[in-house]
């Protein structure tokens, strides 16, 4: 039995990239970076990250394209794909990168609320009310 299965948890390093084919499928590329954290023999804490290309078509490219964006975290559930090609200089060049099959994403970003909200919830500016003037 063969298996091919990838998972994993982070953050993206920049927007995605949204391409059509001639076809018309979409497709888009993104670029997540995961941790590892750990101590050493020393004891001394150790942390080193590692770059993902994830690769999403079809209706995973849309989402990614109008949800995501460079530090969204998100997981990503795939497969592994190695490809192969010669640069320029007749090097073959390898790349290994993860094919989407399902993602999850992580939690919205809070927005701050804006200056006129602000403005609004400043105590100074709350009118009194005289108890007086309230009619029974």
């Amino acid at each position: 039995m063969n298996f091919n299965k990838a998972i994993i948890v982070g953050n993206l390093v920049a927007n995605p990239e949204i391409k059509t084919t001639p076809s018309g499928n979409k497709v888009a590329s993104i670029r997540v970076a995961t941790n590892r954290i750990w101590k050493d023999s020393s004891g001394k804490r150790q942390q080193t990250t590692e770059y993902h290309d994830i690769i999403l078509w079809g209706r995973l490219a849309e989402i990614a394209s109008q949800f995501l964006q460079k530090g969204s975290l998100v997981l990503v559930e795939g497969r592994l794909r190695t490809r192969s090609w010669e640069d320029q200089s007749g090097i073959k060049r390898y790349k290994t990168e993860i094919i989407a099959e399902r993602i999850q994403l992580g939690p919205k970003k809070v927005e701050p609320p804006s200056q006129v909200q602000e403005e609004k919830l400043k105590p100074e500016e709350v009118e009194e009310i005289d108890i007086d003037e309230i009619p029974i």
